[in-house]
């Protein structure tokens, strides 16, 4: 028993750590935020407590984005994460059910393959990918965003794992009903996917939302562009206001933390499938 509460008072403090180390830096970017332009120095060299705290702070800065382009780069950002979960959720759904519930030559082979070029870092096509899209006329589109994010092999992945853990004899007692393939799918095993869905959906939104090197390659007009883009061309080569940068950085990465935080048992659950079966 002993042991056992001072086992947890281990994990109990250890993990107060983690959190505080990771979101200290959040709150520093909030508290620096909440000065005016570039006031949050005054308190970093040398490194006081008042950098932590947003005494007599003010929303100039958020006023500023929310006056600005960068508004606009937020709605882009929202409307090409949102298109992407979408598009990109009726690409995997599919995909991942035929993965797990149909025998067919090469199927291994075929799941290998979306796996091996899912772990291919994007920005290494990137560029070569980017004149292609020019030449198809796709630069400076939504289209041109949304496109290359759709097959996303990790979406894939958590779902076919996903759809594998329902049982073989739910989908046969369907499919002998004459519900058919798509009917077994619509009504028997989406229903019973809702973890596995937000998850990958969350895969998708966070892949568009994180983007950079590829909204800067074909996002080029300031109607196209997304907030990281919009973001960082507040600093200009005569003008860096590291206050509104900080207010923007706060943003983009608070908003993914709520959706985490709203879905993150869906997200848990769905990651702890994935390894169930292979």
């Amino acid at each position: 028993m002993r042991r056992s509460r001072g086992a947890t008072v281990v994990l109990t403090a250890a993990s107060a750590l983690v959190a505080v180390s990771v979101f200290l830096p959040l709150w520093w970017v909030f508290a620096s935020s909440m000065r005016p332009g570039n006031s949050y120095v005054e308190h970093m060299t040398p490194l006081s407590w008042l950098a932590f705290v947003p005494l007599g702070g003010d929303v100039t800065n958020y006023a500023a984005l929310g006056s600005g382009a960068f508004l606009l780069g937020l709605f882009n950002s929202f409307l090409v994460a949102g298109l992407t979960i979408v598009l990109g959720l009726a690409i995997a759904i599919p995909a991942a059910y035929a993965l797990a519930t149909m025998e067919f030559r090469g199927r291994g082979i075929v799941f290998s393959f979306i796996i091996i070029v899912a772990m291919i870092p994007f920005d290494a096509i990137a560029i070569p990918l980017s004149s292609l899209f020019q030449g198809w006329g796709l630069s400076d589109s939504y289209a041109g965003l949304v496109l290359p994010a759709l097959a996303n092999g990790f979406a894939i992945f958590v779902l076919r794992q996903f759809f594998m853990g329902v049982p073989r004899e739910l989908i046969d007692a369907a499919e002998v009903d004459g519900l058919g393939r798509l009917g077994t799918l619509w009504r028997i095993i989406l229903p019973l996917s809702k973890p596995s869905l937000i998850g990958a959906g969350m895969m998708l939104f966070l892949s568009q939302w994180q983007a950079y090197l590829w909204p800067l390659l074909i996002g080029t007009s300031p109607e196209r562009q997304l907030a990281p883009i919009v973001l960082a061309n507040l600093s200009t080569a005569f003008t860096v206001d590291l206050g509104q940068i900080l207010a923007g950085s706060f943003v983009l990465s608070i908003i993914p933390m709520i959706l985490l935080l709203f879905f993150q048992r869906q997200y848990t659950e769905s990651l702890s499938t994935t390894g169930l079966k292979g």
